[in-house]
Parts: C-alpha cells; sequence; structure tokens
C-alpha cells in the first residue's frame, strides 16, 4: 500500500461519521502525522511565495474604517499604521474618491484597514457621494476610527459625524492626527467634547504615537467579523439584486414582490439609492436589495452613477447570493462580466438570470449558446435561470435556485472524506512532476465556508492548471453547483539538514 493510501485509510477512520470537524481537530491530525503548519508557505498559483497568506484563501478577519472629513491626514495616517506607502496622498482635500481596503498586520493580529473619501454631509458633487462612501464603509465595519485635524480642532462637520457615530453599534474610537510636537498635544484635550472618549495623539507623518493607537485598536476590534448574513441569526437570506443599467432589476422585483416598490423608467440608471424588500418566493422570505446598474468602471464614473457603482459594491458584499441579471435579447456586454467577476471575488454565491426572454427567438437562442461558451465559461457552475420580468416566465425557479446556490455555498467537506477522496484523486492522476521530484499531496483540509475554501498541505508547487483539475474533481465529487469555491496551497519550506 502505497504512503498515499496508508495516510487517506488513517484519515478516513480518524473522521468516520463527521467526528471531529474543526480547526482543533486537524490540528491534531496534522500532529499525528508529523506534520507543523509552521513549516508551510503559502504559494500563489505563480510559485511565488506571498506573505503568509495565499490571495485566494479568504480569512475571516476584521475590518477597521478610516473615516472623517477631507485633507486630515486618513491616507498618511492609514500608509503609516501598514508600514507601507499604498494610499493616494496628496495635499489636496478629497483626493482619496474610492473605497479601499488593505490587509493589516499588528502583534500577530490581522485585519483589515479601509480607507475612505472624506466625509462632507453638506458637500455638493464628489464631496457629497464620498460622504456617502464614508457612511457605507461604517455600515460594513467592525470598528470604525474617526480622524480629525488637532491642528484644525472639532470642526462643525466633525461634530455632525461624531453625533452620528455615538448611535452606532460598532466600536468607535477618536484619533487626533498631526499632532507632530509635543506643544499640539495639548490642544488634543478639546476633542473629548466629541463625545467619543480619549483622543488618541498621532503623527501620521513621522510616526508618533501610531504603536500605541494600534494597541488601542485591537482591544476594541473583535476578533472575528459581525455575521450579517441573515441565516446566522434566523432572518430571511440576503439577496443582492444586480446588473447593468436597464437590464430589469426593479421590473423583476416588482413582479415578485406584486407591488411598485422600485421606480421603473424605461431610461438607464433610474434607481440610485438600494431599496431593500422583503419578498415571499414559495414559502420562504428572502431579502432583495434592488440597486443601480454599472455604467462604467468606478474610476470612470462620476456623479449618481459613481454612487451608485458603490452603492452595487455594497450590496454584493452585504448580501449572501447575487442575482445577476442579463438582457438575454442582447449580446453579452463586458459590463456583465465585470458584474460577474465582482460576485465571484467577493465569494458570493450566484445565480444568472438570462431576462427579457420573451423578446429571444430561435436564431438569439443559438447566439446565446455561443456566448455562453466564449465569455461565461468561468462562471458555468452558475445556477441559470431563463426568465422574463414582464411577463413573470420562470420566475417560480428563482426560488430553488437560490436555495441550490446557498446550500452548495454553506456546504462543508468532513476532512477524512476529503482526505480519502483526493488520496483516491492523486493515486489515479498524480501531480506533474516539477524540478524532477513529483510534489505530495500531504494534508487537505476544508478551512471555512461561504465560499468553500480549501486548503492543500504539500511537498511541493503544484502547476496551476493541476489546482484547477482538483477544483473540477472537487464540483464533480460535492456539487458545489452555484458557489464558487478556492483551493489554496501551502508548500512545505525546505530545511537545511542536521549534521
Amino acid at each position: 500500500m502505497s504512503e498515499n493510501s496508508e495516510r487517506g485509510t488513517s484519515l478516513g477512520a480518524a473522521y468516520d461519521a463527521g467526528v471531529g470537524i474543526g480547526d482543533a481537530a486537524d490540528r491534531a491530525e496534522m500532529d499525528r502525522l508529523g506534520l507543523d503548519p509552521a513549516e508551510f508557505v503559502a504559494v500563489d498559483a505563480d510559485g511565488v511565495v506571498t506573505a503568509g497568506i495565499d490571495p485566494d484563501e479568504v480569512l475571516a478577519t476584521p475590518t477597521l474604517a478610516v473615516v472623517g472629513r477631507p485633507n486630515v491626514g486618513k491616507s498618511t495616517l492609514v500608509n503609516r499604521m501598514l508600514g507601507r506607502r499604498e494610499a493616494v496622498v496628496q495635499d489636496v482635500p478629497g483626493v482619496t474618491r474610492d473605497r479601499v481596503v488593505y490587509d493589516a498586520l499588528w502583534n500577530g493580529r490581522r485585519f483589515k484597514l479601509m480607507d475612505t473619501g472624506g466625509w462632507e454631509p453638506d458637500a455638493d458633487g464628489l464631496q457629497g457621494f464620498v460622504a456617502r462612501q464614508a457612511e457605507t464603509a461604517m455600515r460594513i465595519a467592525d470598528a470604525v476610527l474617526l480622524v480629525v485635524d488637532a491642528t484644525v480642532g472639532a470642526t462643525a462637520t466633525d461634530q455632525a459625524v461624531a453625533r452620528v457615530l455615538r448611535r452606532a453599534d460598532v466600536p468607535v474610537m477618536l484619533c487626533a492626527t498631526k499632532v507632530d510636537d509635543d506643544r499640539l498635544t495639548s490642544d488634543t484635550a478639546d476633542l473629548w467634547r466629541l463625545g467619543l472618549g480619549e483622543p488618541h495623539p498621532v503623527s501620521g507623518l513621522h510616526g508618533r504615537g501610531s504603536g500605541d493607537l494600534l494597541d488601542a485598536i485591537l482591544e476594541i476590534l473583535p476578533e472575528t467579523p459581525r455575521d450579517d448574513f441573515g441565516a446566522s441569526g434566523g432572518g430571511p437570506r440576503r439577496v443582492a439584486l444586480v446588473g447593468k443599467p436597464n437590464v430589469g432589476k426593479s421590473s423583476l422585483l416588482n413582479k415578485l414582490a406584486g407591488e411598485e416598490r422600485s421606480v421603473v423608467h424605461d431610461v438607464a440608471g433610474t434607481t440610485v439609492d438600494p431599496v431593500d424588500s422583503l419578498v415571499e418566493l414559495d414559502g420562504q422570505v428572502f431579502r432583495f436589495v434592488d440597486t443601480a446598474g454599472l455604467r462604467k468602471r468606478v474610476k470612470m464614473a462620476s456623479g449618481m452613477e459613481y454612487y451608485a457603482s458603490l452603492r452595487t459594491s455594497s450590496a454584493i458584499e452585504s448580501a449572501e447570493v447575487a442575482l445577476v441579471l442579463i438582457d438575454a435579447s442582447e449580446p453579452i456586454a463586458e459590463q456583465d462580466q465585470r458584474v460577474l467577476t465582482m460576485v465571484v471575488e467577493s465569494g458570493r454565491a450566484l445565480v444568472i438570470l438570462f431576462n427579457k426572454w420573451d423578446k429571444v427567438d430561435e436564431e438569439r437562442r443559438h447566439q446565446l449558446t455561443r456566448e455562453l461558451e466564449r465569455d461565461l465559461i468561468s462562471v458555468r457552475w452558475a445556477e441559470r435561470v431563463n426568465v422574463s420580468a414582464l411577463t413573470g416566465r420562470s420566475t417560480q425557479r428563482i426560488a430553488p435556485a437560490l436555495n441550490r446556490a446557498l446550500a452548495s455555498w454553506d456546504t462543508r467537506v468532513p476532512t477524512g472524506r476529503l482526505n480519502q477522496w483526493l488520496n483516491d484523486l492523486v493515486a489515479a492522476t498524480p501531480p506533474p512532476v516539477r524540478g524532477g521530484k513529483q510534489p505530495k499531496i500531504m494534508f487537505a483540509t476544508q478551512a471555512q465556508t461561504r465560499p468553500p475554501t480549501f486548503v492543500l498541505f504539500t511537498s511541493g508547487f503544484l502547476e496551476a492548471g493541476y489546482r484547477r483539475f482538483i477544483e473540477r474533481r472537487l464540483r464533480e465529487e460535492f456539487g458545489f453547483g452555484g458557489t464558487p469555491i478556492r483551493v489554496s496551497v501551502r508548500v512545505r519550506e525546505k530545511r537545511a539538514r542536521k549534521k
């Protein structure tokens, strides 16, 4: 019997009947096999060693939103906290126009830093939209850091923001930035009147106080992100209704809800603010979020289009499953593919609705079949339904498709079964030889669900093609229809032999 076969058998026995699913059991099994997780490094699909984390491996880390009015030094502070220059910094108010999220590490704890555009509640144009973006960032973050310019003091805008934050249901911390010398430290005392507790003085430029600030942040930041998904609390499953403009999102929602919940005109982009609707389908209640379409790329968009694009992105992030509407009567567009990419990259379950099917003739059907093979091959695993929001055709098939996608998204494969299956797969189709050696898959575990994420511990690099092969076979064996799945690889580091 091969080494892989012996390992597969022992793992199957250890995890029979679903016994011991979880991190502790996996660590115990790795100990039994003589495998130390610290000896493995994350390697991306190109064979490049990453900084301890595979980009394809989703880790549940809390998010800190950094907010404040324009030009208070948020991006400079973020760069100081990250220890690297990533946020765009210019001495011009409002230069950070898009919400940007960075991976941060402090004292062994990982979290995400969300840099936002400036908050100006009464501003017109761009500032108004960036202000709404900051509000969105606070809604989806696990803690908020309000940044105030100590050289200016608390402005009317700062006070307005503080009033909102005092009602927030997440921890809030106050930071006084641009405290570049001791003379300014005493000026921060005036910020107590904002009602957000002790102001933490920091110099983003020189780094003064940033370590103490990070220590304080870790004290208020939860170990894991809050779970806003309705399933965890027994509430309705959240559905993001997304797609390019004029594809029929509002019409579909109205058809499903049986009432006019969204303004519907035959003009692209009439729905700007998302409208949450509780809709009962086949006896089950879903929470639908109708959003404006993505008319342009976010960096190119402006005004209402820019704001709508951000809210669409936010809707996807806060949902569990995305219903992507595509106009079946027209050729699949780049915008359609871009929306699908957003959903896949966010790790949400996916159902594709081909709307306006009442306008599709036989010739268009054949064209669409070719387009699916050419343009949507990367999401062939997605649930698909052909519907008509106008006539109601096949709308009764939407709820079953949503439930199948969500079931796949929630699926966890027992570790023993996973390793036994993988052992058989590798025995039948070994990984390609690399550098004269054939890599071994020493252990595998499903690190998380939502989306299903698998980690392979190996003795060597696995080619990108072999990773895709494993992903395809995972789908064939365990289903996963309607959900993206992720396969990351951790390779055992070479160690010098002891003399």
